[in-house]
């Protein structure tokens, strides 16, 4: 079953980007109860937790702003120091910012690139270089993509998000390509969910919390912890399957 899939990544290093919070602290937690080492951008509170819990892996913080390259670049070479390389790369460090297309803020379409687009492709790259220096064959790079990178829905708030999303899109089936041409089994995949109960609302409508607590009553939503079981899925899937993307809504979401 499932369990006995995961048993190839037991002791291998995963990635997690975003893990101090949402999707990112849940797909962390997930990786640590099935052995892997799992360096996050997290607070130091979720290795005591996941220690404490008494899981076979472990959780390693690390502290890195992923708009900035030669930061994350260091966290490269930290983690190759202290842990030989990534294995397992999971891009879910994400962002929306209020900008509409008409009056939106340059500086916030600025950062959603950066994020949403820019540090997903270095820590691509660099994931990948990592598996290739190593002859790691059978790598997964993992991108936490959106139903908004599929659709554009009539809400002007997210038009900029959903292009850094349909951006995301792009780069994973491109990702996937060029794996192929490198004659390597590394997997490429995407996991594009609708509302998840997260704090992505309340960053979104930083200014007007009712709104961001309103997305989540209107609904059940998704939970951080049906993200965590997606992945696992995407990672235990037999060598020879690759999941492109699974594309998840709450049963109650309309649009």
């Amino acid at each position: 079953g499932r369990a006995g899939a995961m048993e190839r990544w037991t002791g291998r290093v995963a990635l997690v980007t975003g893990a101090s919070v949402g999707i990112g602290a849940a797909v962390a937690r997930a990786l640590v109860q099935h052995g892997m080492k799992v360096v996050g951008c997290a607070r130091s509170k979720l290795a005591a937790e996941c220690q404490s819990a008494g899981y076979p892996g472990t959780l390693i913080p690390y502290k890195c702003d992923l708009s900035n390259e030669e930061e994350i670049l260091s966290m490269f070479s930290a983690i190759k120091t202290l842990h030989q390389g990534v294995d397992v790369c999971i891009n879910n460090a994400g962002l929306a910012r209020p900008e509409p297309l008409l009056s939106g803020k340059t500086e916030g379409w600025r950062t959603m690139i950066d994020v949403n687009v820019m540090a997903v492709s270095i820590c691509t790259r660099e994931a990948y270089q990592s598996m290739k220096e190593r002859n790691i064959d059978d790598g997964h790079i993992i991108n936490i993509n959106s139903m908004n990178g599929h659709s554009v829905v009539p809400q002007s708030v997210v038009h900029f998000y959903s292009a850094t999303k349909y951006a995301v899109t792009a780069l994973t089936e491109g990702l996937r390509q060029e794996l192929r041409e490198a004659k390597t089994h590394i997997r490429a995949t995407c996991i594009s969910p609708g509302l998840v109960e997260t704090g992505f609302a309340f960053k979104l409508h930083d200014n007007d919390p009712g709104r961001a607590a309103a997305t989540y009553e209107s609904i059940r939503c998704l939970k951080a912890e049906d993200m965590a079981n997606a992945v696992i899925y995407v990672l235990s899937a037999p060598p020879h399957v690759q999941i492109a993307d699974i594309q998840m809504r709450p049963t109650e979401q309309i649009s």
